[in-house]
Order: structure tokens, then sequence, then C-alpha cells
């Protein structure tokens, strides 16, 4: 291990003492002791028997939190789980130190399999959006649908505004920026963060900006922060090097299920012009634009990625029974090809078209508030 890199498997079998992980209102939260791996499990009770189940996977530097809106939002349509990855939110590292875009996704896999859930309607956002598309590629038995929020996708030309994320998986970058940002309060780090996921940071509420801060003030806490961070970087660019089969342009293309492709105009950290790419790529895909949106459209717009994801329920489930499906706002008067512009708090769809041994437990009451955990 290079001297100007942080250690990590001394790290990951530290236990530090840190604060309670918030859990809102309605969810719970459990340890599951898999082989190599414990993962940290969010969920909501199922509103009814019988829902079918759905599957949550965050960003870079996110957890499993980023999906409580829109959990709430589809009460009642699935049974959701939302993972903390190995290294992220109250996940310990993995034992293996492995925190490849294919060891991630061995994670999610070894979860499915062990819990029985499959098959899934899985969700990903940037890192999960990857992660998700190489499970739903190598287990299609264990993906029903896929949606995918901002899915980091191999760019050749990464925004500008994305170069900082991606240096962290430069040897020794770790390091240096922890030295550089030493005196950086938790306050400043998370307006830090908003300011490059939200396409407005305005909308975090005072009471959402309180809770970011408290849990980074946590995971500032955790010993293998940096690590994680760090290593999950670098794991994100060698699998945009990747080519032949284990492209991620080349599985997105294998992949079988239902895919609602989900892109903010105004995200910093994914181009909006790999969209209709996606679109392209995923055979059976239908594309939803939110043009204020940034890279978190499922914490900024969640009313609108539920809607989307109805339609894409609806769609699926039409073709099910032999009948054809009307593409996602096909109303006419589409502002671009292959793309549904969505606008307005609400969701309102402004234009059309289509593109073809669990432990643990804790439960809160009340409405989930916050934006802790936002990540690329």
């Amino acid at each position: 291990m290079s001297s100007t890199e942080l250690p990590s498997l001394l790290t990951a079998t530290a236990s530090p003492k840190t604060s309670a992980v918030r859990v809102a209102p309605g969810e719970r939260l459990r340890s599951v002791r898999l082989p190599g791996i414990t993962l940290s499990v969010r969920s909501r009770p199922p509103a009814r028997e019988g829902l079918p189940p759905a599957l949550y996977v965050h960003g870079l530097g996110g957890s499993s939190q980023n999906w409580s809106a829109l959990m709430l939002l589809l009460d009642g349509l699935v049974d959701s789980e939302a993972l903390d990855l190995p290294g992220f939110g109250d996940s310990p590292p993995p034992d293996d130190g492995n925190y490849s875009v294919t060891g991630h996704a061995r994670a999610v896999i070894r979860y499915l399999d062990s819990a029985g859930r499959g098959p899934v309607h899985l969700f990903g956002n940037s890192l999960g959006g990857a992660i998700a598309t190489r499970v739903a590629a190598l287990r299609p038995d264990l993906v029903r649908t896929l949606t995918l929020v901002s899915p980091a996708l191999p760019e050749l030309r990464v925004q500008r505004t994305a170069v900082p994320t991606a240096m962290l998986a430069l040897p020794g970058m770790s390091a240096l920026f922890t030295r550089f940002t030493k005196g950086w309060t938790a306050e400043q780090r998370v307006r830090g963060v908003t300011a490059l996921c939200y396409g407005d940071p305005g909308r975090v509420t005072d009471e959402g900006f309180r809770n970011a801060v408290e849990e980074m003030e946590r995971r500032l806490q955790l010993p293998y922060m940096w690590d994680a961070l760090t290593r999950s970087a670098r794991g994100l660019v060698d699998a945009y090097t990747l080519g032949g089969q284990h492209s991620l342009w080349r599985q997105a293309e294998r992949v079988l299920a239902p895919t609602l492709l989900v892109y903010g105009r105004r995200d910093q950290l994914v181009g909006y012009r790999m969209a209709q790419r996606a679109a392209r790529s995923f055979r059976d895909s239908r594309l939803v634009s939110l043009p204020d949106a940034g890279h978190v459209a499922m914490m900024e717009y969640p009313e609108a990625v539920a809607a989307a994801f109805r339609e894409l329920l609806a769609d699926a489930g039409r073709a099910r029974s032999g009948v054809e499906a009307m593409p996602v706002g096909s109303e006419p008067g589409g502002s671009e090809p292959g793309s549904v512009d969505v606008s307005g708090e609400g969701g309102s769809v402004s234009g059309g078209g289509s593109v073809g041994a669990d432990e643990g437990d804790s439960v809160a009451e009340g409405p989930p508030k916050g934006l802790p955990g936002v990540g690329s």
C-alpha cells in the first residue's frame, strides 16, 4: 500500500463510537450478515401483503437515506428496501476491501439471493445506476424492471464540474483533499455537496439541511470514510475503461428488463448529453427529462420520479397482458424526440415521446425529511 493512501484493512475492522443513523418515520433499519459483508438495509413495512419487492441502490458518497422520499411515495405499490453499500451509510467495509463496481454488484446479488426477494424492481442512482446495470445484465432473473436516475455510465468527455470527483480515484488524492479541507465544518461540506448535486440547492429545507449536517458529522467520525469513497471512485473509473463484454455500455445492451431512465438537465456530474445514448442502448427503455433537476432527481423531484415509475409499471403490465403499451408521456408536443420533459414540483408532464440473519431493528414514526447522504 502506498504511504500516500489511507489505510483500509486496518480501519475496516475499527468500531468507532458514532451517533446513531437517522431512521425516517415509518422506516426500519436492520443489519444483514452475509459471507464477507455486512449490509445495513432500510425498509418500509409494506402497505399490504403480496406487493412486488423493490430494491434501491445509492450513489458514491450516498446512503440508503437518499431514497426515503421516493420510498414513501411508492408505498402501496411496491415493498421497498434500500441498501447501504459496503463502506457507506451504516454498512461496514467489505472484508476483502473490494470497492469495484463488480464488487458492489456482487454485494447486491448476494443480498437478493440470500433474501429470496428476486425478481425486484431495481433502482440505482449514479454509481448505483452503474451497479444496477451490471446486476440486471448478469442476473436478469433478479430484475423485473430497472429504474436509473443519472446513471454513471462511461463518458469520453467528462464535464468540468465532475472532474474533482473523478480525481478522488487518483492515488494520494484523498489524503491531499483531507489535508486541504481539514478546517472545513460539516456545514461547509454539506453546502458544497448540495451545490454540486442539486439543480437548485434552495429546495433543501432547513430541517433537511440540519439532518444532512448531522449525518456528515457522523460520517466524519468513521475512520474508513475516505477509503471507501476513494476506492469506490477508483472502481468506477476502472469500470469506465473496460471494453468488450465487461463494458457497461455493452452490458446495458444486454439488459432485458423494461428500463426507466431519469436525467436532470442541470446535472453537474453526469452529462445530460448521455441520456440519448442510454435510451438507445437499453433495448426496452423510456427516457424522462427533468429540466430543473440536478444529479439526485429522486430527492429533488420525488413526485415526478414516482409518477414516471408508475407509468413504467402500467406499460409493463399492459405489455404482459398482450396489449400495446402507450409510451410514457405520449401526448403530442414534446420538446425533444425520445424524451419526456417533466417540470414542476408535482411532476406534471409538459411534453412527450418515448424511446424504445437480520438483527438490530429500529423503527421511527412521522414523515421523512432531510438530505443526509447525498452522493454521486
